[in-house]
């Protein structure tokens, strides 16, 4: 935790937004200083509170019907709950967007301006207000109204079809990917487009509205594999961890386990061939060079596994390592964690300790705390960084502290708690 200012700290952000893609970006704004609020139903909240297991342990290591899943998201955020169906609602969330410089939103094509808080309506009122949308296939388009979920996108842009092992070989078959990566890449993109809309407003005093579409997102992801299409009508297909245009590129048997090498170029390989002492191979025409050793995977993998069988995977490591060829551990999560590397860029935060007892979960734990742990921002500005200042937030637990700044009283807040409308 630290107190340090954040790049965007001047900055307010309300977040509209449920489950991944919308709360990730709201998160990454939230990391780099901005005030984010993030509005969540009265009694319901976001669905990813309830999405488990695993579940956060309380003191005693027993797990409290609190998701872990809702921390990976919602960190470094204020929560309020509202009723945005109830015109009292609708008037909070817009003296809220008055104030705002960006609304972060992922509800089903025009599914806010039923209530007048869609782009049009509260840019009227903030001309400076950057408006991000969220869908699954965007605003405009024939399946513009459809729902939209990481899964159906993995499968529907390609990235499965080209994910999991080839035709033929045990275990064969489309895979997702194992995190959910277009939702991810989809906050990732929809920050950048924020970013770039402020700089816009910096020269022209106006926001704008963001169009984010998981599709479109998961379809750019698809990056070399899409070009390639593109340019050869080459339908690329599955063929599990190697590279269609590299090799040796993927994970290799060692002695006690496996290993990974990703040879990009012809002097890694060189390196590589002298240190396995096989320097003959270097010099041989089928391997020497890129598109050779693409050609002839067949002939070569299967010689380097048989090298590769003789060594631990920690020899292979520290043999190649001063020799800059990529070689490394294929790590669980634990030892990911337990990794040197990872250790010193401190990537495992002890964030802040946190109520787990909330009214609106359904648990009778008694009231205790819990350390949430977190992984650190990735972007490390080194004069500006990141900032942690809370863990992610209780259920409507800063409620009463942003409508007391919004001019509400004791009592209407008060008022508006018994008709549930927050």
């Amino acid at each position: 935790m630290t107190t340090t200012p954040g790049a965007l700290d001047h900055l307010k952000v309300l977040d509209l937004s449920r489950v991944l893609a919308g709360p990730y970006c709201a998160q990454m704004l939230a990391d780099l200083g901005a005030d984010v609020i993030k509005v969540e139903r009265p009694n319901e909240g976001d669905d990813t509170r309830k999405w488990g297991p695993p579940f956060m342990p309380d003191a005693d290591g027993n797990p409290t019907g609190h998701a872990t899943y809702y921390h990976s998201t919602n960190r470094n955020k204020r929560a309020i709950t509202v009723d945005i169906s109830k015109p009292e609602g609708q008037a909070i969330i817009k003296q809220l967007a008055a104030q705002s410089d960006i609304v972060v939103e992922n509800f089903k094509v025009g599914g806010l301006k039923a209530y007048g808080l869609d782009y049009a309506s509260l840019s009227a009122g903030n001309p400076r207000l950057i408006y991000c949308s969220v869908t699954g296939f965007g605003q405009t388009g024939p399946y513009a109204q459809r729902a939209g979920y990481d899964l159906m996108i993995q499968a529907m842009s390609g990235m499965m079809s080209i994910t999991g092992h080839q035709d033929g070989v045990p275990g064969a078959g489309p895979m997702r990917v194992g995190v959910a990566i277009t939702d991810l890449f989809t906050g990732v993109f929809a920050c950048s487009a924020i970013l770039a809309a402020l700089e816009v407003r910096h020269q022209t005093g106006k926001g704008q509205h963001i169009d984010m579409a998981l599709l479109d997102c998961g379809m750019a992801m698809l990056a070399n594999q899409a070009i390639g299409y593109l340019n050869t009508s080459a339908v690329p297909t599955r063929q599990g961890n190697t590279h269609p245009s590299l090799a040796p590129y993927q994970n290799f048997p060692t002695s006690d386990g496996q290993m990974l090498l990703a040879i990009g170029n012809d002097g890694q390989f060189g390196r590589f061939a002298e240190a396995a002492g096989k320097p003959e191979w270097a010099l041989d025409e089928r391997f020497n060079k890129v598109r050779p050793r693409n050609v002839n995977r067949e002939v070569l993998i299967p010689l380097m596994m048989e090298v590769t069988r003789t060594q631990t995977t920690a020899y292979w490591i520290q043999l190649l390592e001063d020799k800059a060829v990529p070689c490394g551990p294929i790590n669980t999560l634990n030892e990911a964690f337990d990794d040197a590397q990872v250790k010193h860029r401190s990537i495992w935060v002890k964030q802040a300790k946190v109520p787990v007892n909330h009214a609106q979960l359904d648990t009778k734990i008694e009231a205790k705390s819990v350390t949430v742990n977190t992984v650190a921002s990735p972007l490390r500005l080194m004069d500006t960084p990141p900032v942690l200042r809370r863990a992610a937030p209780a259920m409507g637990e800063h409620t009463d502290e942003v409508l007391a700044a919004l001019g509400f009283d004791a009592s209407k807040i008060a008022a508006l708690k018994a008709r549930g409308i927050i």
